[in-house]
């Protein structure tokens, strides 16, 4: 069983899939809206220099988002993601 990690620590260029949230939490409806569901493929792209806030790639597009609105993603680091 491959592991499963917070988002917030994915190294950058590191491809995994996002995970159903830990029992009691959910992902919020406006990251939802932006792609951020099950099993789909994101990608770290970089950090600042100070580590906040972070490039990420998913379904083609990147946006930079605080670690802060990361809180609770968590991501499966499958070798088979594309």
């Amino acid at each position: 069983m491959a592991p499963i990690i917070p988002l917030r620590e994915l190294p950058p260029g590191r491809r995994a899939r996002l995970v159903p949230p830990e029992e009691g939490q959910v992902i919020g409806r406006r990251l939802q809206d932006l792609g951020f569901v099950p099993e789909t493929p994101i990608e770290v792209v970089r950090r600042a220099p100070l580590g906040d806030p972070v490039e990420v790639e998913l379904r083609g597009y990147r946006m930079c988002l605080r670690l802060a609105q990361l809180e609770g993603l968590r991501v499966r680091l499958d070798e088979d993601v594309p």
